[in-house]
């Protein structure tokens, strides 16, 4: 009633709300940044980011794993864009010390979205810091789930306010609302205020997603044991799963892979849980590369114990019954 459904135009024009104004405050404290800025989502910020710091003359570095949003984002950059194996600080290292520019960005997930596993955060940052680098971190699927009081994989690590280091966040995942934010410093804001394109050209978020997202944070804040609590959960699940023959070494997170590798087999898997009362999602190329089709996994912290040791049970069932023996598959190398 007192914003209406849609905020009518971009940020620049007539869009900024108090209401926006009132949670880019709090997530700028949530994330320890002199200041954040909200985006219409998370696919529109990493474009924007990425693009606006990625610009002539500059080396994008970008793990080879990363969303589709930070590729498509190095893909609009004027500079040049340099792909680093999956969480390999040594071959980063390399490209950086063969680069022929001054200026550099490096970008990764922090929990990559497809293997639930984490970017080895303080390493990157202490490279970026040595040679002048700038760290764009997207924490679309850690803002809420990881770290102290769901801050993060930033903050878990210790880099929450580092002035090289960028936080690009969702509000669509563990906050539950809609929309994205990046983090930093006042001066990082400024220029993605200038030259964001998808910030100077679409329209501002709508205010009730806006509030909405406003309200979960503060339920975060208030109630930080859910964290703890879907930690916790995860780790009951990926338990569960390995006593029925499933490898889920690779997932530290709430994410948990199964790797069935055949999209056909994946599929069939995924219908013998949906018919069993299991949502389990098939991921099948171009998501994920030919050959590691899967199941992806997300727990929630409302889950209960004998709910997921019911659900492991009901995935082995559903692999033999698919013709898939847990504990065949392959090795998980996915692609967002």
């Amino acid at each position: 009633m007192r914003w209406g459904a849609g905020a009518g135009g971009s940020r620049l024009v007539s869009g900024t709300m108090t209401i926006h104004r009132r949670l880019e405050e709090r997530l700028a404290a949530f994330k320890g940044a002199q200041r954040a800025l909200l985006f219409g989502s998370g696919y529109l910020a990493n474009l924007g980011v990425v693009a606006a710091l990625g610009e002539t003359g500059t080396l994008v570095c970008s793990d080879e794993l990363n969303h589709a949003s930070i590729v498509d984002g190095c893909r609009l950059a004027r500079g040049r864009t340099a792909v680093y194996g999956h969480g390999d600080v040594e071959h980063l290292r390399w490209l950086l010390d063969q680069a022929p520019e001054r200026r550099a960005v490096v970008v990764t997930d922090s929990v990559f979205s497809m293997d639930g596993d984490v970017a080895p955060l303080e390493e990157l940052a202490a490279l970026a810091r040595a040679r002048g680098a700038t760290l764009v971190v997207d924490e679309a699927h850690a803002t809420g789930t990881v770290g102290p009081g769901g801050r993060g994989a930033v903050a878990e690590a210790g880099l929450d306010g580092e002035e090289h280091v960028v936080v690009v966040g969702t509000l669509g995942k563990a906050l539950g609302a809609y929309g994205a934010f990046v983090a930093g410093t006042s001066a990082l804001c400024e220029l993605l205020v200038n030259t964001a394109r998808p910030f100077v050209f679409s329209t501002a978020p709508p205010p009730p997603a806006v509030a909405a997202a406003l309200a979960a944070l503060e339920l975060l804040e208030e109630q930080p044991e859910r964290v703890d609590q879907l930690q916790a959960n995860s780790r009951a699940l990926r338990d569960e799963l390995a006593r029925e023959g499933f490898d889920v070494a690779g997932s530290s997170t709430q994410i948990v892979p199964l790797v069935i590798g055949d999209a056909h087999r994946a599929m069939a898997v995924c219908e013998a849980a949906l018919a069993q009362g299991v949502f389990a999602q098939a991921i099948r190329p171009p998501t994920v590369p030919e050959g590691t089709s899967r199941l992806r996994l997300a727990v929630m912290a409302a889950h209960t114990k004998p709910e997921l040791r019911e659900a492991a049970r009901t995935l082995g069932r559903a692999a033999l019954h698919a013709g898939f023996r847990p504990g065949d598959g392959m090795p998980v190398a996915a692609a967002s």
